[in-house]
């Protein structure tokens, strides 16, 4: 039997953008993917990756300014979640995942994978406080209280504690939170593990946690409308997104004692703060970084990679994305509200991308 169905690249990543919640359908998408690429070989290669809703805008956008500078080679990225987008590239499924959290050595190894660092990101805390826009302060020991839902209200005095300028008001808190599999709940609980003994016990680093309280908001977008339509509410999402929507982020007590809100500034300089100056702890954690200039609740947003590959016109194509990724892709990062990478960073992923075969 011939298959003589066509499939229209643009139209499935539309698709799916909208049902990435459903890894069953992602699966069957990604092999859609397959196809194409086979039957498009001749003329262009689609090199395909999957994983984190943060990162999403920023492939999107990568794969619009590569594909004008090299329209033989093109890219498609499917946002199912950062645990998901590791469970595909470590099963042979796409040719990268991409996510917030640090590869175990589990995954390292049954996998074949390694992580290099993409762009920089800042998870934000956001909230919708009538009167009180951008001014309201908190610490990774509050917040971490309020997520276990043993802070109910916003005048509550651990909160008023923090801000004594500000006329909190006698509201109950509406916690938003993510579900299982995502990379900012990884990072957000990376940040509240370090700050919070209480957290780290009942909770710990994962991007699957256990929250005892809240309403889950399944993409980073969700979170933003959930946030932004009931007053009283506060959830987490990365900053650009909190950017685009105008919506209110609440200023981080960091390990100096100061209280900083996210910017491109306050995320670089939490990366420094870790990485020199030997700048090639690929998989470091970047929450709670010393320096009084440093957003406490940053992270890479990863690449996972196969550290082989069988086929040598793919692998030739995948690298060639990633030594532009690596170079002048790094500036749409910027534009598009991410933080990109320091330059003695950029240049260690590139060689580590030449070493792999």
């Amino acid at each position: 039997m011939t298959l003589r169905t066509r499939v229209s690249l643009p139209s499935v990543e539309s698709k799916v953008s909208k049902d990435f919640s459903f890894p069953p359908r992602c699966c069957l998408l990604l092999a859609i993917f397959s196809i194409c690429t086979v039957h498009l070989q001749a003329q262009n290669t689609v090199i395909v990756g999957s994983g984190s809703s943060i990162p999403a805008p920023l492939y999107n956008r990568w794969a619009q300014e590569y594909g004008k500078r090299n329209p033989k080679i093109q890219l498609r990225y499917v946002p199912i979640g950062t645990s998901e987008g590791i469970k595909q590239i470590s099963h042979g499924a796409g040719d990268f995942g991409a996510g917030e959290a640090r590869l175990t050595d589990k995954e390292r190894k049954e996998g074949d994978l390694i992580e290099l660092p993409a762009v920089l990101i800042g998870i934000a805390p956001i909230y919708n406080l009538p009167g009180i826009p951008q001014e309201l302060r908190l610490s990774g020991e509050v917040l971490a209280e309020i997520f276990l839902g043993e802070i109910k209200t916003w005048n509550a005095a651990s909160i008023a504690k923090l801000n004594p300028d500000l006329a909190l008001p006698n509201l109950r808190i509406q916690v938003i939170n993510r579900p299982g599999g995502k990379g900012s709940n990884y990072v957000f609980t990376d940040f509240l593990s370090k700050t919070s003994p209480k957290f780290r016990a009942k909770i710990g680093v994962t991007a699957s946690p256990s929250w005892p309280v809240g309403t889950p908001a399944e993409r980073s977008a969700d979170m933003v409308d959930k946030v932004k339509s009931e007053a009283g509410t506060i959830g987490f999402v990365e900053l650009q997104y909190a950017l685009k929507a105008n919506i209110p982020t609440a200023a981080v007590l960091n390990p100096a004692g100061k209280y900083v809100r996210a910017s491109a500034e306050t995320i670089s300089a939490a990366c420094e703060a870790v990485e020199a100056p030997r700048w090639s702890s690929f998989s470091a954690s970047l929450t709670n970084a010393s320096g009084a200039d440093s957003f406490p609740i940053v992270s890479f947003t990863w690449i996972y990679l196969r550290t082989e590959s069988s086929d040598s016109a793919r692998s030739a194509a995948l690298h060639s994305l990633l030594d532009w990724i690596y170079s002048d892709g790094q500036q749409y990062a910027a534009e598009e509200g991410y933080s990109g990478l320091p330059q003695p960073l950029l240049a260690a992923a590139r060689k580590r991308v030449q070493e792999l075969h």
